[in-house]
């Protein structure tokens, strides 16, 4: 039942419903409360969530359970990032690469804590010059108007809201001091004076300030500035010459000349990331074709992997469109999972593209994401086989069985799936110690589950019968054994379970069951969707009321063997009473 929550849990997760997969693993926590990745798991939903005090609380659980889980750190450094503790970030992410020194998630983690335990502090000043308000301020106030008109100025400016911990560099410039001024609404003094002088001086100074700015207009803007602005516009339009010819040379398949045009593309312009995506896509392209019989020989895809790492990392610099980063952190996710099936190893692959789905959630991205979680289970599931182990574990629940220990026989029943999935004889026997323990639907199911992978195996029959017949569900288990019966006649096990079924049956056709009896069964038929398809449809109800009112009518009816099927279903279930 734990597995079942996590499940849904992980499908919340990858869906981006990050507070019901908390609800769905905190379900799972209470069903198991030592299971350190279910922990892990719901730190990952409440981060998130933006949730980083929960989040936290979970990784140090989490750490407390498995301490030798790099994961685990992995968890409890992105939320102390979130937290803004960086000390505390590094050094859970050190911990977790002295587990595992090759976690790409934790040297990743490691850099991005290392980046922000180094950035300076924030000027105190530097909201002032944030967003296109600053601009219009500027603009507004006749002082700094023709300030805006001075390309330096301009550029100084820009400089600021790309960086406010700049401002310090340029506070000797009159100009930004100034420009200060108005955009935190406090004058400051621009020049010096008599210190006696009144508040009449001070307003001539402001007002005098636009006619000096004025004697400025008529000045020729410099010309490096033209000239820079117009390199800067050539080498863009030169940067898409070589992508466009880069892209030509991809589709032809001409993959070293796309390398080429791209690294010069690279080289030409250094602010456009999708040259660094474009060649690692053709790196992908190179490596289907290179023989990757090894892990170390898979070069091509190391360079795609290299190549998406710096693209990312410039993007970030140039805060590019986050969509780009995230289709470069799936393109690694490609190549990592072109590597996993030489290496084995799915966990980086899984991590990147989680990591690309919080930049974007794109549904080819999380289609992958899947894909590399299934293949992870199936290797899983591969390197766990094995029939023979299966089979001691089978014995061993047979044995818990006899002594009637049954959840130590589900254990083992359970361990011997796990080791060879295509056993029936596991199924059928962990449905029959479920139906000991009272727990229907499980049993029901491996009793389902028995039979899809032996359809001629009469014990799974005989287990799904004897479930159905629990559950009081007689009709349902009467075709069970029937079922059974076509595959095994002489079956004594099926045979006693059908004549079972017609006593119960019989019983409710006689009139015999007892008010509490009756009560009961007709409220389990109402929860029967076939039972609610027939009292809904217009034909029975007609054959109903005549069943009451119109006897030779009703003759007729019970002619047709339809019809006559669905009246018995509805005196099985003690909806119709004969008398």
């Amino acid at each position: 039942m734990a597995d079942e929550a996590k499940a849904k849990g992980n499908a919340a997760f990858s869906s981006g419903d990050f507070a019901s997969a908390v609800t769905h693993f905190t379900d799972a926590i209470n069903l198991a409360p030592t299971n350190h990745v279910l922990f892990s798991n719901r730190s990952a939903a409440h981060a998130s969530l933006h949730h980083y005090e929960e989040a936290l609380s979970d990784a140090k659980k989490t750490v407390e359970l498995k301490p030798d889980w790099a994961k685990g750190y992995s968890r409890l450094g992105a939320a102390h990032l979130g937290l803004n503790h960086h000390e505390e970030a590094v050094e859970a992410y050190s911990k977790g690469l002295e587990i595992d020194p090759s976690n790409e998630a934790l040297k990743s983690g490691l850099a991005d804590a290392s980046r922000s335990r180094a950035a300076p502090p924030p000027n105190p000043f530097g909201d002032a010059f944030k967003g296109p308000e600053m601009w219009a301020k500027l603009t507004a106030d006749p002082s700094t108007r023709g300030f805006l008109k001075q390309p330096d100025f301009v550029n100084m400016m820009q400089e600021i809201q790309r960086n406010p911990s700049s401002l310090n560099l340029y506070l000797k410039d009159q100009r930004v001091m100034q420009s200060l001024g108005v955009l935190l609404n406090v004058q400051f003094r621009t020049q010096t004076g008599d210190e006696a002088e009144g508040a009449q001086e001070e307003d001539e100074m402001v007002v005098n300030e636009p006619v000096v700015e004025k004697k400025r207009e008529p000045e020729p803007e410099p010309e490096p500035e033209v000239a820079e602005e117009k390199e800067k516009k050539e080498r863009r339009e030169k940067a898409l010459k070589e992508k466009e010819m880069g892209n030509a040379a991809y589709k032809k398949k001409d993959f070293e000349t796309a390398i080429k045009h791209y690294s010069t593309a690279m080289e030409i312009d250094d602010e456009d990331i999708s040259f660094i995506t474009n060649r690692a896509a053709v790196h992908l392209e190179m490596g289907k074709y290179d023989e990757c019989v090894k892990y170390d020989e898979c070069i091509k895809y190391d360079e795609c992997i290299k190549d998406c790492d710096k693209a990312v990392e410039r993007g970030r610099e140039l805060r590019s469109d986050y969509k780009m980063v995230a289709k470069a952190l799936t393109r690694k996710g490609t190549a990592l999972g072109k590597m996993a099936k030489v290496s084995k190893d799915y966990e980086p692959v899984i991590e990147t593209y989680q990591k690309a789905l919080t930049e974007h959630r794109n549904p080819d991205t999380l289609k992958r994401l899947n894909e590399a979680e299934r293949a992870k289970k199936e290797l899983e599931q591969q390197e766990y086989f094995d029939p023979a182990i299966g089979d001691e574990e089978r014995e061993k629940g047979n044995q818990f069985f006899k002594e009637q220990k049954y959840p130590d026989a589900v254990r083992h029943y359970t361990e011997a799936i796990k080791r060879n999935p295509k056993d029936p004889r596991a199924y059928s026997n962990r449905a029959a110690c479920y139906t000991k323990l009272g727990a229907m639907p499980e049993g029901l199911k491996d009793a389902e589950k028995c039979i899809e992978l032996d359809p001629t195996f009469s014990k799974g029959y005989s287990r799904k019968g004897a479930v159905q017949f629990f559950m009081k569900e007689y009709d349902n288990a009467m075709e069970t054994y029937q079922e059974g019966l076509k595959h095994d006649p002489n079956n004594q096990e099926l045979l006693d379970g059908v004549r079972r079924c017609v006593q119960q049956i019989n019983k409710a056709n006689r009139g015999d069951l007892t008010p509490e009896e009756l009560k009961e069964r007709q409220a389990k038929g109402m929860q029967d969707p076939e039972i609610q398809n027939i009292l809904t449809d217009p034909v029975m109800r007609q054959v109903l009321s005549d069943l009451q009112e119109n006897p030779a009518a009703a003759q007729k009816h019970m002619q047709n063997p339809m019809i006559m099927n669905k009246i018995q279903k509805l005196i099985s279930s003690g909806i119709v009473q004969m008398k």
